[in-house]
């Protein structure tokens, strides 16, 4: 039997105001003085006291990202070839600013800056064949677990999937829970609930073993701390939950709500975590107690979700997100086991969105 050689984030500062310390771990980068850096930030920041923090050089590359959609491999290849045509030479770093999409973006340009082709080439699993560009993740909202995952997740032509690969974890992370105080309320919530359901899926799936094990119950802790109890440092420890919740899930996988919502995600246009929430609130039958907890979390920040948004659709619509979520052979393998497919028909799904 093989066990997975899995990677993790191989440096990472935590505490408060450590954004600070970002210039001298960039410094560490610069070899010459027209070594560059690219700095892809989430255009929410744009005009906000975070912009003037922001350590760019003379040399360097600032893009504001916008990620108002899903990230799609289109974008992926357009800021790929943006930052070729500013140098003929790599940058000595490209760092993420902003959510999980951001700090995807960030993980995928840093990814086909050294592999050839388009993005959409390496969805899926260990595609990926050349060492990324040097890359930092910096969360300013936390519970998608990007910052430790190997995943880079895109919308591409055919689906929802991402550059899974340990060339696509990032090389530094900085963890500065300054940066996440003040999130408006909806965001906060959608966000750190992905990380809430990283955890039940984990722990209520096929692959848990002890590694996921006390990575998902300590994460689920801290979610309790954040979403019931409303604890003084939530923002400490939604951002340890958030990277915690990601590290559950490096050594198991996520499960049916993951594999649902990528299709509401891919063929509707709903953001991840709003689109996990979505999706999580009809899957009693799956993971009742967890269910049950997260519509007390609702209740007690005053988070309506949209209902009845599948109810009426074309049966062609549906269809289509029913092929998105039934591709995620590893997440219904978490669910059933090997033998997933004789659970997972096209009638089940389909019935599941109808209840959407």
């Amino acid at each position: 039997m093989s066990f997975k050689n899995f990677k993790v984030v191989e440096k990472m500062i935590f505490g408060r105001g450590s954004f600070a310390q970002l210039d001298d771990v960039l410094a560490a980068q610069r070899k010459t003085d027209d070594d560059f850096v690219v700095f892809l930030v989430d255009d929410v920041h744009q005009g906000k006291p975070l912009e003037a923090r922001i350590p760019v050089k003379a040399q360097d590359l600032l893009i504001w990202v916008n990620v108002d959609e899903e990230p799609s491999t289109i974008q992926i290849d357009a800021l790929t070839e943006q930052v070729q045509a500013f140098n003929g030479k790599l940058p000595v770093s490209v760092v993420g600013l902003g959510g999980g999409s951001t700090m995807d973006v960030a993980k995928a340009v840093s990814l086909m800056l050294t592999n050839p082709g388009g993005s959409a080439m390496y969805q899926g699993w260990d595609l990926i064949k050349k060492p990324a560009v040097h890359h930092i993740g910096i969360p300013t909202i936390s519970g998608t677990g990007a910052e430790a995952s190997r995943t880079a997740v895109l919308c591409g032509p055919v689906r929802k999937l991402g550059l899974n690969s340990d060339y696509t974890v990032f090389d530094q992370i900085i963890m500065d829970s300054e940066l996440i105080d003040g999130v408006e309320t909806d965001q906060w919530f959608y966000t750190g609930m992905d990380c809430y359901i990283h955890c039940v899926e984990s722990l209520e799936g096929t692959f848990l073993n002890e590694f996921s094990k006390a990575y998902a119950e300590k994460a689920m802790e801290l979610c309790r701390q954040v979403y019931l109890e409303d604890h003084p440092e939530k923002d400490d420890k939604l951002m340890m939950a958030s990277f915690m919740g990601g590290m559950s899930i490096a050594y198991s996988q996520v499960g049916a709500c993951h594999a649902v919502s990528y299709g509401l995600s891919y063929i509707l246009g709903y953001h991840h975590g709003i689109g996990n929430c979505i999706a999580f609130d009809v899957l009693e039958e799956f993971y009742p107690e967890g269910v049950a907890e997260f519509r007390q979390m609702m209740k007690k920040h005053n988070i309506t979700l949209p209902k009845n948004i599948c109810k009426d659709l074309p049966d062609e619509t549906i269809a289509k997100m029913v092929a998105v979520t039934k591709s995620m052979g590893p997440l219904w393998a978490n669910v059933y086991g090997p033998t997933w497919e004789e659970k997972v028909t096209d009638e089940m799904l389909t019935a599941l969105f109808r209840r959407i």
